[in-house]
């Protein structure tokens, strides 16, 4: 289980040290390393609008839904630099704040018999010289060791897609995985600011992002059409991921070490 005193050493080669460690944020630098990091990728990389103030300023990724959120880091052991984040937004926390991140973006009404077993997880990120999968993976299995600890049983949370080509790319991800990702008409949500797919070229060649792909391949279902975020300029796609749905070939990104 992960504790929020605890934290799990992966090793690159079976040989070395463990050069990484993942754990949950304790104490309030943290979380602001873990903002440091989404401020890098999401404002400087990615050129989103970030939410504006003294933060931001202080070059802070920083939203109303933080401080009701357990924040997951990922730290190279050698510079203790953070390198890796995830957000979670449990059921009980998102009553607090007054509902889901992901529903500023979706109507999810069909998803209200869910809502105890719910938890909420986003502003993923991996700093530029680390995506090689291994910091990818701890992430994965800290959220796993969460899972288990709190005995919730669905994952919910948005997958971006960029919009630089206008959405066609986004409008043809789509397509191609409902038709083996699609879920269930009960748990079919609806975008508040729907991407408009019939005016987009839905047959591109289109090329699934990394995290996209590993969602779906570990069981995740996309529950509708994507949203257009205009503050991050992406396509999102809300998928529902059931612990139980993980098949064995995926299931290795859930194991803690």
């Amino acid at each position: 289980m992960l504790q929020q005193n605890q934290v799990t050493e992966v090793a690159i080669r079976a040989d070395s040290a463990p050069r990484f460690v993942v754990g949950l944020a304790t104490t309030e630098a943290d979380v602001q390393d873990a903002q440091a990091l989404r401020y890098r990728v999401f404002g400087e990389e990615m050129g989103a609008q970030l939410e504006p103030g003294s933060a931001l300023e202080r070059g802070l990724d920083v939203d109303r839904f933080d401080p009701y959120c357990d924040h997951l880091l990922v730290r190279d052991r050698a510079t203790q630099e953070v390198v890796g984040t995830y957000r979670i937004l449990s059921p009980d926390r998102a009553m607090q704040v007054g509902g889901y991140y992901s529903e500023s973006e979706f109507d999810l009404a069909r998803l209200s018999g869910l809502r105890s077993d719910l938890v909420e997880i986003g502003r993923s990120c991996v700093h530029q010289d680390y995506r090689g999968g291994a910091v990818m993976t701890l992430l994965w299995s800290g959220l796993a060791a969460y899972m288990r600890e709190h005995q919730y049983r669905y994952l919910m949370g948005c997958a971006s897609v960029s919009m630089a080509d206008g959405g066609h790319q986004a409008a043809s991800v789509y397509r191609q995985l409902c038709d083996n990702h699609a879920g269930p008409p009960e748990w079919r949500v609806f975008p508040k600011c729907p991407l408009p797919l019939t005016g987009l070229d839905q047959h591109a060649h289109a090329k699934t992002p990394p995290l996209l792909k590993a969602y779906t391949r570990s069981g995740a279902y996309i529950c509708g059409e994507p949203a257009w975020d205009a503050d991050f300029n992406t396509a999102d796609l809300f998928l529902l991921l059931p612990l139980e749905k993980l098949n064995e070939r995926h299931a290795s990104h859930f194991k803690t070490g």
